[in-house]
């Protein structure tokens, strides 16, 4: 029994990690595409939904499982992802995208916290420790762009990040039912917001585009989001939230990659912090998950 624990945590946590890297190519692609950023969000969202019906049509003919209706928690998770990703968008338009992505990531600490309160998961030391760590670590690593940024793009961003933080609660809260039913949701919900923009401002189709568009729907959130659902099963909200944090850790990586745009010393300074309090944080659940002793 143990050795399965053990095995499905971190399955799950790689689950999430890989699921955090694709989120985490967004905003180079965005970049690539001049579009309305709400029109890009619906149109990567519709495609995404595609994906995910198709994968949950397929598993439903292979085993006769439970026609689509979901329950209170499935689309309280559906409706928070949607706000999660409209908001975030819309965030990026009125404030410094640094502290955009900066205050999103506030998510971990709205996750412990509804975590805590909705699902009885209480945080351990670790968690707290980690939280402490990357908050240190994300004001290093934005330091240089914490600036230029409006009330309303800001609040925005916070708003993103409590959205965030319940979606991981309210996914890990689907007991009966299938995580990927709230995912599948919440883009439905994004791609259904979004179809007045597609008239007021209509995109200009070419090739690079919609490639692009292609891309971050069908990989960067719909694989994304089939990898962000089996893996909520398998560890806490908490413990979920601060894996995802490799997300604004990586995305100036692929930036470096495309652009050879370099990040600063701090920047470098602070994805290391974060990526070794998530690591700590990580190993030491993952003890505690096997039966070991902890302090």
């Amino acid at each position: 029994m143990l050795f399965y624990m053990k095995r499905g945590n971190k399955m799950g946590q790689g689950a999430i990690f890989l699921c955090a890297l694709l989120w985490s190519t967004s905003g180079l692609f965005i970049k690539l595409v001049d579009w309305h950023p709400l029109v890009i969000a619906g149109s990567r969202s519709f495609l995404a939904a595609l994906v995910l019906l198709g994968v949950r049509m397929f598993r439903t003919s292979r085993t006769a499982g439970p026609a689509f209706a979901p329950a209170f928690y499935t689309i309280m998770a559906g409706f928070a992802y949607a706000a999660t990703m409209i908001t975030f968008v819309v965030a990026n338009k009125h404030t410094a995208s640094a502290n955009a992505i900066l205050l999103q990531y506030s998510a971990p600490i709205w996750a412990a916290l509804l975590g805590w309160v909705i699902a009885k998961e209480q945080p351990h030391w670790e968690h707290w420790g980690a939280l402490v760590c990357m908050a240190g670590g994300m004001l290093l690593f934005f330091k240089d762009g914490l600036a230029g940024g409006g009330f309303f793009g800001d609040s925005l961003a916070i708003f993103s990040g409590i959205c965030f933080g319940a979606n991981s609660v309210f996914m890990r809260m689907i007991k009966d039912g299938d995580p990927a039913d709230g995912m599948l949701l919440s883009h439905i919900f994004t791609a259904l917001f979004s179809i007045p923009f597609f008239f007021i401002y209509p995109p200009a189709l070419s090739a690079d585009p919609v490639l692009a568009i292609v891309f971050m729907g069908i990989i960067q959130i719909g694989v994304a989001s089939l990898l962000f659902a089996y893996g909520i099963k398998r560890v806490t909200a908490i413990q979920a939230m601060l894996t995802a944090t490799i997300e604004p850790v990586m995305n100036p990586v692929w930036v470096l990659l495309v652009t050879a745009e370099r990040p600063s010393f701090s920047a470098l300074v602070g994805g290391g912090i974060i990526i070794a309090a998530v690591a700590a944080s990580s190993l030491i659940g993952r003890r505690r998950a096997a039966g070991f002793s902890v302090p």
